[in-house]
This record gives C-alpha cells, sequence and structure tokens, in this order.
C-alpha cells in the first residue's frame, strides 16, 4: 500500500491527536496512532481507552487499502521538524515496515497490526443530540474549564456540565466556591437531557474547536457522548451520577450593583493580591458611591496594600472579602470591557455578569464571599 499526503497536514493532525495519549499506558497497542486508509483518505484514530479522537485527512493519491498502528513518538518525531513538502508513504504488511520518503531522506520503522486496536464504544439508539455552533461551544468550554473541581470525593464536580432543557442549553461548571453558567437560548427541547462532560476530552475539544467552524453534534446516552466536529470525531466515556442544583445557589436578587471596568479591576487586583495572605488570598471589596477600594493585609509579614478605583454604584456602602486569586480567574474569562459585580450583603454570594451579553445567551459567573475579620 502506497499514498502520499503534505507533511504540514499530517504533522498537525497528529499533533492535535497526540494529546490524547497518556504518558503510560496499561496497553502497549494505546502508545500508537491507528491509521485506516480507505476510499482516498486516511483516518487517524488516538485513544487513551475513555477517550478516543479520529481525524480525517484527504489523500493526494493512493494505492491500495489497509489499516495499521504505529508508535505516536515515533513518527511524530519523524515528521514534526519536516518542512511543508509532499511525503510518500509505502506500507509493507509482509515486513510489517512504514518506508517514509521525503524531498531529501527517508525514514522506515514497525508497524503493528490494528486488530488489537480498541475500537469506539457505540451509542445507544436512544441518545439525545445537541448541535451547536463550534465557537459557541468553544467559547462556552474556554469560560467554563477554570470553574471545575479536583474533587475525588465528589467526581460530578470535575466535570463540565450540559443541562438541555425547554427553555436554553445550560453549560455549568463548579467547584463550591465559585461558578460558571453559560446559557444559549437558541437551542433547547421538550424532553430535558443533560451529562457531565470530563475535563480530558473539554480540554480537547476547546484545541480542536478553535480551528474549526461550523456545527458540533453532540450525541450522548447515560454512559457515552459522541461529538463530530469539521474534519474529526471524539468518542468518550461520560461521569456517571447526579449533578448538583446549580439554580438554587445563584442569588435571585442582589440589589447592589458595581459596574467597572473590567481590565482597571484585574490591574489593581494584580498589585494588591502579592500582600495578601497567602493561605487565604483575601481581598476586602469596600465599596461605597463612585469607589471600590480594594485592601490586602497579610499579618504574618506584617504586609498590607490598598488601592481604589473608579466604579459606577447604587446600593449601601459595604464591606465584603472575596479571594483575590478566584476573581482575577473569573474576571480574566469575561470578554467585555465592563462588567457589573451584583452584591446583596456579606455573607451571600456575589455575582459577576458582563455589562453586554452576546446575542441569544446569557453568561454569569459567581463567588463565594470570604468572612472578614473586622
Amino acid at each position: 500500500m502506497r499514498f502520499n499526503l503534505s507533511s504540514t497536514a499530517l504533522s498537525s493532525r497528529l499533533l492535535t491527536l497526540s494529546r490524547v495519549i497518556n504518558s503510560k499506558n496499561s496497553l502497549p497497542i494505546l502508545d500508537c496512532f491507528l491509521f485506516e486508509v480507505h476510499n482516498g483518505q486516511l483516518t487517524i484514530t488516538s485513544s487513551d481507552s475513555e477517550n478516543v479522537m479520529c481525524g480525517t485527512l484527504i489523500l493526494d493519491s493512493c494505492e491500495g487499502e489497509g489499516d495499521f498502528a504505529v508508535n505516536n513518538q515515533t513518527i511524530l518525531d519523524a515528521v514534526k521538524e519536516l518542512p511543508d513538502q509532499p511525503l510518500a508513504l509505502d506500507v509493507n504488511f509482509n515486513e510489517m515496515k512504514i518506508y517514509i520518503t521525503y524531498q531529501n531522506g527517508s525514514y522506515n520503522f514497525p508497524i503493528l497490526g490494528a486488530d488489537e486496536y480498541p475500537r469506539v464504544q457505540p451509542i445507544s439508539d436512544n441518545a439525545s443530540s445537541i448541535t451547536i455552533d463550534a465557537a459557541k461551544l468553544s467559547d462556552s468550554i474556554n469560560r467554563s474549564i477554570f470553574a471545575t473541581a479536583q474533587d475525588e470525593l465528589r467526581p460530578v464536580m470535575n466535570g463540565i456540565y450540559f443541562d438541555l432543557t425547554s427553555d436554553s442549553l445550560a453549560i455549568v461548571a463548579s467547584d463550591g466556591h465559585k461558578l460558571v453558567r453559560n446559557k444559549n437560548y437558541s437551542i433547547k427541547s421538550e424532553t430535558p437531557s443533560a451529562f457531565i462532560l470530563p475535563k480530558k476530552p473539554a480540554t480537547l475539544l476547546k484545541t480542536v474547536l478553535a480551528k474549526d467552524g461550523g456545527d458540533v453534534v453532540i450525541r450522548f446516552d447515560n454512559r457515552f457522548a459522541d461529538i463530530s466536529f469539521a474534519d474529526g470525531n471524539l468518542s468518550c466515556r461520560l461521569i456517571e451520577g447526579k449533578y448538583p442544583n446549580y439554580n438554587s445557589v445563584i442569588p435571585q436578587d442582589n440589589p447592589n450593583r458595581i459596574t467597572i471596568d473590567r481590565k482597571s479591576l484585574i490591574g489593581a487586583l494584580r498589585r494588591v493580591l502579592p500582600f495578601a495572605s497567602d493561605s487565604s488570598q483575601l481581598i476586602r471589596f469596600q465599596v461605597s458611591t463612585g469607589l471600590l477600594e480594594l485592601n490586602a493585609e497579610d499579618i504574618d509579614f506584617s504586609t498590607s496594600a490598598k488601592e481604589s478605583v473608579t466604579c459606577e454604584y447604587d446600593g449601601n456602602a459595604m464591606s465584603i472579602g472575596f479571594k483575590g486569586s478566584s476573581m482575577l480567574e473569573i474576571l480574566n474569562n469575561l470578554e467585555s470591557d465592563d462588567v457589573v459585580i451584583q452584591l446583596a450583603d456579606p455573607s451571600r454570594a456575589g455575582v459577576i455578569v458582563p455589562c453586554v451579553q452576546p446575542e441569544n445567551e446569557d453568561i454569569l459567573m459567581l463567588i463565594m464571599p470570604m468572612l472578614l475579620n473586622e
């Protein structure tokens, strides 16, 4: 079997797919890419046994068909340093070797049979389906993934929750201290359904969707999801369990509203945060008409810092404590020039929303307060 394709196209696709492969695998075959050549195209698959990602390349020319596996590091090392040029790949199934010829040289190395390679788990016939724009899905994952937890006792908190209702699709992440909810009103279903996407496939999607356009189709049942995008497919095992009622922790009425320039607040937080206690990272937000004052203090090292930022504020003067690093993460994952921080009292969660919401979307981030030592 012989086929030709571009070195850049092959290298780019291999680099993306290599993110699936673990550094240590229980099965040696999982150290490999699966190559399948059929109908003038090459499908490359990588797997860690729970996540399987495929990408397809149209071949410049092809003689014969067949499947084989090749060590991921060997072929990555072979092609990643090559400038853009045509590659000729000859596969000898008798010798179980592959010969790669390029402009000024050649490689050859062993291949393995494709029979041992794990195959994708089929999705049940009664699977639910969501179709979403690739850019919107990528943005929602980007905004949410920082808020996922790393909790061995509550694994449901370690993923991103997709909640499809008759009203909207909500994409939610929370670690119990902060929460992100992305609502898309253009996607809805009369039959409510939900699933929890683990962090690794969410990170993989974030990487590949940034380059792709078009729609993403997500088919899912109780255990598995099959996600199809512009030029590839990702199948993964879902996190099983019941996600907490995230709506119950979102305050319905926070009357005190701070409207503030997002980048100015980020800059001020970065300047005062080094002077806060390493263990708590507590920042005191002291707000009054037209002014927000940030205070940080580390009693152990006798350091403190404060900075004032102008803002619009309609409400009673108040002081509330937030974890500085968490507030920075939230602000860095919003895109609008101005944000609104909605507060009720120092014991209730603060809600941060962009001043201008994207069309047909509602983005909300929540942060729990910290106890102030008066």
